[in-house]
């Protein structure tokens, strides 16, 4: 499951021009065809699943799995879209649902059928007053880490009254030069890392109402300082190692004691029977203001030019059943089911972490994931400045000021 967003793609992205719609028929027995875009392979085996069962209890529709690599599913969607003919239900998150329902291209959901999903994850997908899709998926961020470094640097493991400073002192105590071990990885990601501390230090990515940015905020500075403090410690390893190498395998090498990453990473690292009996996960460690932990959900959104929208709607309405949500989680992949009381089947497959401990811990101080309508255009600025600050080529303070300069330009115009 992808955490890290498009930053491009949707920012020309108009209301649609009149079009066929989708490319669902109906067959002369009354049967219908609807299709359904994904752009992760690792969750077809559940898709499949929840498909059977949703056409078990509807004979007469049919859905088509279409799968799209995430390099090209957002282009592809797009393309689809100018030419009014997405699919009849697709994959959305958060970051893109403003500008796909302000272009008409996604249709209003019922609120009622979001009915018992958390909020933090819900509100994302709204716009305008109104729900645009149905989440079925949460990403939580985590502090994985590794057991057999912990115990061999005679620290104590992570709990889930962890605080920063805790952090700071393990990641000291890990950090040996002769090996070339390091206590932390600190790499530039925003929903599994500094957004996080953003929050915990008191500060705000974006203000509640959209419209001010919260980079000039001196608590989210500190907040960002976290992360380029243990750099210039030396308890995490310089920015550019991050260049060539993904921090996930990075972790997986052994030769670092913590990670900030998402809980989903569970499947990939499980995969590994090695690694995974030298491992663990506990929640995100408490900031000096507050806990807050950064909630991204995958939705379904229905196209507002499909042929099919009862159909459609009763699909995507299906997935965040309870039903469905046992589905994916008894599947085991990369994703966990948001519905409450839904994952215990995710939670076994991968017994030796503390998976659900983690989830009961986190989700109580879930914050929606910030978005604004334009957030891929303000995000391109806030990566392309903050590379600067987390190399040490300038103070965080001053990256972070003229974010929000920018920041606050680009959201005047929406």
């Amino acid at each position: 499951m992808r955490f890290r967003l498009p930053l491009a793609g949707l920012l020309g992205l108009t209301v649609l021009a009149a079009g066929c719609g989708s490319s669902g028929g109906s067959a002369a027995d009354g049967e219908v065809t609807i299709s359904y875009a994904i752009w992760d392979k690792n969750d077809q085996p559940s898709s499949e699943k929840i498909i059977a069962a949703f056409q078990q209890a509807n004979p007469k529709v049919k859905v088509k799995l279409e799968i799209t690599p995430w390099e090209q599913y957002w282009t592809k969607l797009q393309t689809a879209a100018s030419g009014g003919a997405t699919p009849d239900v697709f994959w959305m998150n958060s970051l893109n649902v403003r500008m796909y329902a302000k272009g008409g291209i996604i249709a209003p959901v019922e609120e009622s059928k979001a009915a018992g999903l958390p909020g933090a994850v819900v509100d994302g997908y709204r716009y305008d007053g109104k729900l645009y899709a149905l989440p079925h998926h949460v990403s939580i961020p985590a502090l994985w880490y590794n057991k057999q470094l912990f115990e061999e640097a005679g620290v104590e493991p992570p709990t889930a009254d962890w605080t920063w400073d805790d952090v700071k002192a393990a990641a000291k105590k890990l950090t040996d030069p002769g090996k070339q071990q390091f206590g932390i990885l600190a790499p530039m990601l925003n929903q599994v890392g500094y957004y996080n501390t953003m929050l915990q230090a008191g500060g705000q990515v974006i203000s509640p109402d959209g419209k001010q940015s919260g980079f000039g905020d001196p608590a989210s500075v500190q907040g960002l300082e976290f992360w380029t403090g243990l750099i210039e410690e030396k308890s995490a390893p310089a920015a550019e190692v991050y260049g060539d190498t993904d921090p996930i395998q990075l972790f997986q090498s052994g030769k670092y004691g913590m990670f900030y990453g998402g809980i989903w990473f569970a499947s990939t690292y499980w995969a590994d029977p090695q690694f995974r009996e030298r491992i663990d996960v506990a929640p995100l460690p408490k900031g000096p203001a507050k806990e807050a932990v950064i909630l991204l959900g995958l939705a379904n959104a229905v196209s507002a030019k499909t042929e099919h929208p009862k159909e459609a709607a009763a699909f995507a309405e299906f997935i965040a059943s309870e039903q469905a949500q046992k589905i994916i989680s008894d599947s085991a992949g990369g994703a966990l089911s948001l519905r409450p009381g839904t994952q215990d089947g995710w939670f076994k497959a991968f017994p030796s972490f503390h998976l659900k401990e983690t989830y009961d811990a986190s989700m109580p101080h879930g914050v929606p994931y910030p978005v604004s309508l334009n957030t891929a255009q303000w995000q391109e600025a806030e990566t392309r400045l903050l590379a600067d600050a987390w190399a040490g080529k300038r103070p965080v303070a001053d990256a972070a000021k003229e974010i929000a300069v920018q920041m606050n330009e680009i959201l005047a115009k929406e």
